[in-house]
């Protein structure tokens, strides 16, 4: 179904997380109506949304009825089953499709779809036994990392193995499931690029953004990354080649691995707007939340050119440990936004928002990024 949607349709989501609830602002600035579906209550979506519907994404009839209410159904998130997504498309429009859900959702399947398309990828293979585990790690060599094909993000579900008589251990905290063995990369730097893809095949990239993380977990995110302007031009090439084979609308954030040797890898791909382009809301005509707005609906993609550089640093439920954070000090500080994602719950590791800074130099807001975050 090619059906554009025109300002004043509602636009349904399925998942209520941080991404979801600054999508559902931008689709509410441009004059859409939003509906959520998920099983939280009081969720960052939810509490932005014209209308909530709290079930489980296993109740295909409250997925059914929820697809009626709307003109286009899209994903918040990827850890939907492509049952749901097909429900769905029973009755309105689903945007990426289930199809290329079904892909991105899952390592194994994700890494074999790149392999076969020719795009560059860390020697890996796919493993459902200790056995297995012990001859992918023979041919893929060590030190490997092993990671769940299913459910895993943030560093859920990876164990690195330096020694072969790791494997039983690691295989036992695995438990049970289908899991990818990958060949550890001596990699110079992580840069990602966020693009979107129309339902008219166009695309479009944004400017490369180069990350660092901390324990797994995002820690900030600069753009422009600091890389020659060849890898981010490559970087955004695959970005594009992979949307095009996916048949994708939407947007879609693909993660690489820059090596030592000027090398692209693709790390993961993660079909919907991404953590490190948050930074595009202040830093860009459009951010990437009004681009998967205007993807999914049908509109003309939107400017994604970088006005000034940009920094953007993850505020993580450890920041509560000893009380609110010190939310005034760091905004005395010039040039800072903040955004919170209406989450209760501090916990450690749980991110809970960021702090963007657009300034001179990618070395300045990087600077006053983290010294904002330290402030609190």
């Amino acid at each position: 179904m090619n059906r554009i949607v025109l300002p004043g349709g509602t636009i349904g989501v399925l998942g209520s997380g941080q991404l979801g609830r600054m999508m559902a602002l931008a689709a509410r600035r441009m004059g859409y109506r939003v509906h959520t579906f998920s099983p939280a209550v009081d969720s960052p979506t939810g509490q932005v949304s014209d209308r909530v519907v709290t079930a489980g994404y296993d109740d295909l009839d409250a997925i059914r009825a929820f697809a009626t209410a709307v003109d286009v159904v899209t994903f918040e998130f990827e850890n939907v089953s492509a049952a749901a997504a097909a429900a769905a498309a029973d009755l309105a429009p689903v945007r990426p499709s289930g199809a290329a859900l079904h892909i991105t959702q899952q390592r194994a399947r994700e890494k074999a779809f790149l392999a076969d398309h020719g795009i560059p990828v860390a020697p890996f293979a796919r493993v459902e036994t200790l056995d297995e585990l012990a001859v992918a790690l023979g041919v893929v060599g060590l030190p490997a990392i092993v990671k769940t094909a299913a459910f895993g993000y943030d560093g859920k579900g990876q164990h690195r193995i330096h020694e072969i008589e790791q494997a039983d251990a690691v295989w036992k905290l695995l438990g049970p499931q289908e899991a990818i063995v990958e060949g550890l990369v001596d990699f110079a730097c992580e840069i990602s690029v966020v693009a979107a893809r129309g339902l008219d095949g166009a695309t479009v990239t944004y400017p490369a953004i180069e990350n660092q993380h901390e324990h797994h977990i995002l820690d900030l995110s600069i753009a422009p990354a600091r890389v020659p302007e060849e890898i981010a031009a490559e970087a955004a090439r695959i970005a594009c080649r992979v949307m095009d084979e996916l048949q994708y609308v939407g947007v879609l954030c693909v993660e690489f691995f820059v090596t030592r040797d000027r090398r692209l890898l693709v790390n993961e791909i993660a079909p919907r707007p991404h953590n490190s382009g948050h930074l595009t809301i202040e830093a860009c005509a459009t951010s990437q939340f009004e681009q998967q707005v205007r993807a999914v609906c049908g509109l003309p993609l939107g400017d994604t050119r970088m006005a000034r550089p940009a920094a953007m640093v993850n505020l993580l439920g450890d920041l509560w440990t000893d009380g609110e954070p010190a939310w005034e000090t760091a905004l005395a500080l010039p040039g800072v936004a903040l955004h919170l994602y209406g989450k209760t719950d501090p916990r450690p590791g749980r991110k809970m928002g960021h702090l963007t800074v657009v300034g001179d130099s990618v070395d300045d807001v990087m600077a006053r990024a983290r010294a904002a975050r330290a402030a609190l």
